[in-house]
């Protein structure tokens, strides 16, 4: 049951971001700032409200995950990209996340590799008939400067 909160905690983290600072013009950052405020104050003032794992990690993962709705809304993204980008990284988060402490950035980097695994393996696996026409298009996605 905890692997499932935290998997979805990861979905509405990615994606309440991405709407917000999108759809309601609140900017990346201050998106995420607010989301995770919201989230970790929460947890803060009601700590008995989940057992001790979810109230602990929960903030966590929705912060992380709030890095990845971040992503520039002029990405060829969708909503369902950003949801299994921050699956993946719960899923990751859930498996390893003791490799993480003591580790500055972690979850930044965590939500990078798994952004651009996630939107890179969209365009590799795009309506495109020749593997070669999919890695050149993943190779210019991936020089793009909007990021």
């Amino acid at each position: 049951m905890n692997i499932f909160i935290i998997i979805l905690t990861g979905v509405f983290g990615a994606t309440l971001t991405f709407y917000v600072g999108s759809k309601l013009n609140q900017g990346a950052v201050r998106a995420s700032a607010l989301l995770s405020l919201i989230v970790g104050l929460f947890f803060y003032c009601f700590p008995v409200l989940l057992n001790e794992y979810l109230t602990n990690n929960i903030p966590v993962v929705f912060f992380g995950t709030s890095f990845i709705g971040m992503v520039s809304p002029k990405m060829k993204g969708s909503y369902l990209h950003l949801a299994l980008a921050g699956m993946l990284f719960s899923i990751v988060y859930f498996n390893e996340s003791m490799f993480f402490e003591g580790y500055g950035g972690a979850l930044g980097a965590l939500a990078f590799i798994t952004l651009i695994a996630t939107m890179g393996s969209a365009v590799l696996f795009s309506n495109n008939s020749k593997i070669g026409s999919r890695i050149s298009a993943l190779k210019k996605w991936m020089s793009k400067d909007s990021i």
